[in-house]
């Protein structure tokens, strides 16, 4: 529906968006290693760290030469897996314009955790929607849904560039894309449940997410863009700058 390019928030509490810069060098690095590896490889990767409800709800039991962490442990490991460049390079650009500013409101720790249990959640609804699947479940939507709730909860009014059907270039309210965005999850995971799209780890994130942002945030940290708060690097500017003003 629409590819977002930039936007125009300024980080008020950080200076860089270290978390979401590694958690992108992170999936970028695993994407490099699996395209690289050799396919039994990359199949044994899926299998080990991927989601698959059947094992987690019992109804399956993984070779144990796939086993590569505890099942518990891939309610998170299947969000650094992608199928392919297209899959990773759109989540990873949703992650780049959105996840600076989800971190600046949350903090690094707290961002990072936030991240895995949208990632965690997205799996849980996954493998609610389809308990029996044995198909593994890879991909970040879940953990990058979260954030795009989280962002459309903080930022609604920022003006965000988007690429409209992929080919028209517009400054909208960030609040009119995210919300048919998060419409149009809800609405597939209505209509095509047993999709090769998991609607329903984005089903799961975006709920995740709104519901994380609202209590994981700082302290003072407005909802809906109530308030504009002075970035503190522009702070320490002027500070300088009236510390340094000669006497008239």
């Amino acid at each position: 529906m629409f590819i977002p390019l930039h936007d125009a928030v300024a980080l008020k509490y950080i200076r860089v968006q270290w978390v979401t810069i590694s958690l992108i060098a992170a999936n970028i690095l695993m994407w490099v290693f699996t395209t690289l590896a050799p396919s039994e490889t990359t199949e044994i990767a899926s299998l080990g760290l991927g989601f698959i409800p059947a094992i987690i709800f019992d109804y399956a039991v993984l070779d144990p030469s796939a086993v590569l962490v505890p099942e518990d442990a891939t309610f998170v490991t299947y969000a650094f897996l992608h199928l392919d460049f297209w899959h990773l390079a759109s989540n990873m650009l949703f992650l780049w314009v959105f996840g600076d500013n989800v971190e600046d409101a949350l903090g690094h720790v707290r961002f990072l955790i936030f991240y895995l249990l949208c990632a965690a959640a997205g799996a849980l609804v996954h493998g609610l929607v389809g308990p029996m699947s044995e198909g593994p479940l890879i991909g970040a939507s879940g953990a990058i849904s979260g954030v795009v709730a989280a962002y459309f909860l903080l930022h609604p009014r920022v003006r965000v560039w988007v690429l409209v059907l992929f080919r028209i270039p517009l400054p909208l309210p960030a609040f009119i894309p995210l919300t048919l965005w998060i419409v149009q999850q809800f609405v597939m995971l209505w209509l095509e449940a047993d999709s090769a799209v998991s609607w329903g780890a984005h089903v799961g994130g975006i709920l995740a997410g709104a519901a994380l942002v609202i209590v994981m945030r700082r302290r003072g940290v407005p909802l809906f863009d109530r308030e504009i708060v002075t970035p503190k690097a522009v702070l320490h500017k002027q500070s300088i700058s009236q510390e340094t003003r000669p006497a008239e």
